[in-house]
């Protein structure tokens, strides 16, 4: 452990975007888990009198049509578009790298029930697919990250199947076997942990994906259900107010997105510089 964290703090000391991507990280993360602690008004507090400011000293971010402070819902918001992008690459992950993991390693009838379920998968427009299910199961939060597992499930397959099928012959794998471990025994104590360098850098960028997802979702109509407060829900009131020269309530919402998409994506390669074995040598 100690030579692990040992060789993380050097990666982030010897390159400053992979800081600035962990330190974005640590940021949302402290918004995620006390953003509704230390906003400084409740977001779905109303107050006609005061809709439709531009920032200011008392609002940071100003307010919306309703007079809801825009910064407040930005930052109580995090917790639920984290929420739903941890989830559901969680879910992908499990479902994707398992299953492509036994494809690549076993081969056969394995490999092409997996295969043919990621080619299905990746013959519709994703976010189409992400929508219909949505559609059909009803815009809750939980049947948003089976959309987004699902839609993800063929990335972690067709990465996790490539890895395994180089990895099940090498020398190491060869040396299980003679040991006496058994097949499944391998699979998950020596060619898995191989491939999840690979597979952390491919978590990081669907992270991205994932919070893109969600947000496109609520934009129209289909994701988190309004008066909650959601990034794309904000960025879609905004967008009514953007002609009339209201630009702050669509803006801090969508800046907010890009910088968390941004975040993720530079995360992948500082993960796989700390996590990856042969980064240490």
């Amino acid at each position: 452990m100690l030579p692990l964290l040992r060789h993380a703090r050097y990666v982030l000391s010897e390159n400053p975007v992979t800081g600035l991507a962990f330190g974005l990280f640590a940021l949302f993360l402290i918004a995620a888990l006390f953003g509704p602690l230390i906003a400084p008004y409740s977001p779905l507090q109303s107050n006609a009198a005061m809709a439709l400011k531009p920032p200011s000293a008392a609002h940071w971010f100003g307010t919306d049509q309703l007079g809801r402070d825009i910064f407040s819902r930005v930052l109580v918001a995090t917790r639920l578009d984290l929420t739903i992008a941890f989830a559901s690459v969680i879910l992908a992950f499990f479902l994707g790298a398992l299953s492509g993991v036994a494809a690549g390693y076993f081969g056969g009838w394995t490999d092409r029930v997996v295969g043919r379920l990621a080619d299905t998968i990746m013959a519709f427009p994703l976010f189409v697919l992400a929508m219909g299910i949505v559609a059909a199961l009803g815009n809750e939060v939980i049947n948003i990250v089976i959309a987004t597992a699902i839609i993800n499930f063929p990335l972690y397959a067709r990465v996790a199947r490539a890895e395994a099928n180089v990895r099940r012959d090498a020398g190491f794998v060869e040396a299980a076997r003679l040991s006496g471990n058994g097949e499944t025994r391998v699979l998950l104590g020596h060619v898995l942990p191989n491939i999840m360098p690979i597979m952390m850098v491919q978590m990081s960028l669907t992270m991205g994906y994932a919070i893109l997802n969600a947000a496109g979702l609520s934009f129209i109509g289909l994701g988190v259900r309004p008066p909650d407060a959601e990034w794309g829900i904000m960025v879609a009131e905004g967008a009514n107010f953007i002609q009339s020269g209201e630009w702050w309530i669509a803006l801090f919402p969508g800046a907010t997105l890009m910088l968390a998409v941004f975040c993720f994506n530079l995360l992948g390669d500082g993960l796989r510089d700390i996590i990856d074995p042969r980064m240490r040598t």
